[in-house]
This record gives C-alpha cells, structure tokens and sequence, in this order.
C-alpha cells in the first residue's frame, strides 16, 4: 500500500483500568453472552465458560466489543480490532501509572501541569484511562 492508501486507517490506542466492584455479576454477564452468541461452536462455548468462571480478566475480555465502541461514530468504519484484559496490580500513585501528559496540558510560564494538585498526584475529578484476549477484523 502506498502512503495515500494507507493514511485512511488510524490507530486509536486506549488503555482502561478497571475496578471490578461485583465479580458476581461480571461472570454471570459474561456467562449470558457466551450462552446467547449463536456464532460460538459447541466445543468453544465450553472452553469459554470454563474460562470466565475462573478469571474475571476472561470476563470482561467476553463483554467488551470494540465494534459497539466505535459503530456510532460518523464517518468511520472498524477495520481491524484486537483487545486483551489481565489482572494486575495498580497503584494510582505509581509512576508506572503516569498517563504521559502532551505538553499542552502543562503550563507554558511555570512549566507546570495544570491538571495536577500540590502534592503532584490528580485531583480528585481527573479520571484514569490494563487474561482474556479477542480479535476480530471486518471486512
């Protein structure tokens, strides 16, 4: 592909860090997709179940789709989709967790970033936004 044909795709890379508050309610979620999907083989949905019962990362890998995320949107069309979920361990402190502020949020006089407090941590109103993996490709 030259570059004019390829520059019509995009990359759109988001990382999500999710607090699973009702595991419960996670695995019987994905338990009712997987029972519901009528594309799943037999041998699959098994595999599957087995697979959400004893992971939530599983889980949740089963009820996110990109193609709802993304099928409202004008003017684009999902090409190609691959997502991943594992457990982790998260410390919003963490430099590790450091969201790689552009250099328009920081302050242009002080050199500063705007969005965060004295300490140097977010504040309270800034949000964060990390297995089971899926892949899929329209075409």
């Amino acid at each position: 592909m030259t570059t004019a044909e390829t520059s019509r795709f995009v990359r759109l890379r988001v990382e999500l860090v999710l607090e699973v508050i009702g595991p419960g309610d996670l695995t019987g979620a994905a338990l009712d997709h997987i029972d519901s999907d009528a594309f799943m083989p037999e041998d699959e949905r098994g595999h599957a179940r087995a697979a959400v019962q004893e992971d939530d990362a599983e889980a949740l890998a089963y009820l996110v789709d990109p193609f709802e995320l993304v099928g409202g949107v004008p003017g684009v069309e999902l090409a190609q989709a691959s997502w991943s979920s594992e457990q982790i361990e998260y410390d919003p402190n963490s430099a590790e967790w450091d969201l790689g502020l552009d250099d328009e949020d920081m302050d242009e006089d002080t050199g500063d970033d705007e969005d965060m407090d004295e300490d140097g941590s977010a504040g309270e109103n800034d949000q964060v936004g990390g297995g089971g993996e899926q892949n899929a490709r329209r075409m």
